[in-house]
């Protein structure tokens, strides 16, 4: 089973190392685009081209499932890679996972200035976040902030966003693949502001919950006691290569190098 996964950067990194837990025997193709990141400042059409052609150098490879672990991408290129690509091979976007985090409470989703009130957000708090009191938290910088692998640069813009999440909220819907690289930085920011009283906040991703859809896509149960067989191959932008020295710096991108071989 070979499962892929795209994105600008190292945003697929928290998806990937899903799909490597659930399944050490798959094999995982990650397919980047250095040579066009970032994606967020593109326009809608030449993000398209750029998020068509990575999901292109993929496909040539052959997976049974290519996860998008792009919520920009996810927005404006899934159906053109839907289009090219399906049905022989099941593609999996990436959306913030407004849905499962209601019920919870007060919910705040950290996104993107781009995604950060688009009708696109506003669209799933309508219809998944069941009435909940929802704040909307742009983090400028962070995406690229984790990108860099900066951590003073991570905090900073982390302190930014924190300061404009009420101290109340019980949820926080991450709306960036990258965020989830930094999740313990976010709950210390948060905690630090107080949450004396308050029970502990809840956090939602995306990344277990598309490696899930990829496996069922597939036919495929969660195997995660198989034998670690998996292997990962990396492209960049279209061209063979390897996980980029950043990647390293999270405990995902540690886990992906040293628990398969790179071919």
């Amino acid at each position: 089973m070979k499962i892929a996964l795209m994105d600008s950067g190292i945003g697929l990194l928290p998806a990937a190392a899903a799909v490597r837990r659930l399944r050490p025997d798959a094999d995982l193709l990650l397919s980047n685009d250095p040579d066009g990141m970032p994606w967020g400042p593109r326009t809608p059409e030449d993000l398209t081209e750029r998020a068509l052609a990575v999901a292109l150098a993929a496909a040539e490879h052959r997976p049974q499932a290519l996860i998008v672990a792009c919520n920009t991408a996810t927005v404006h290129a899934l159906p053109a890679i839907r289009a090219a690509l399906e049905p022989d091979i099941a593609v999996i976007g990436t959306v913030p996972a407004i849905k499962p985090a209601a019920g919870g409470g007060k919910i705040a989703i950290w996104a993107t200035p781009a995604t950060t009130g688009s009708a696109y957000q506003r669209g799933l708090i309508r219809d998944f976040a069941d009435g909940a009191e929802v704040t909307e938290v742009p983090c400028p910088g962070l995406a690229d902030a984790v990108e860099h692998a900066d951590p003073d640069a991570v905090d900073r813009a982390v302190a930014a966003a924190a300061a404009l999440t009420p101290r109340d909220v019980h949820t926080v819907v991450l709306g960036c693949t990258h965020y989830e690289l930094v999740e313990e930085r976010i709950l210390a920011a948060l905690e630090a502001r107080g949450r004396a009283g308050l029970p502990p906040l809840v956090f939602h991703g995306s990344a277990d919950a598309v490696a899930a859809q990829a496996l069922r896509r597939v036919g495929a149960e969660p195997a995660p006691d198989a034998d670690l067989t998996g292997s990962l191959a990396v492209l960049l932008s279209g061209r063979p290569g390897q996980l980029p020295a950043t990647a390293l710096g999270y405990a995902e991108g540690r886990l992906l190098a040293a628990a398969a071989p790179a071919h």
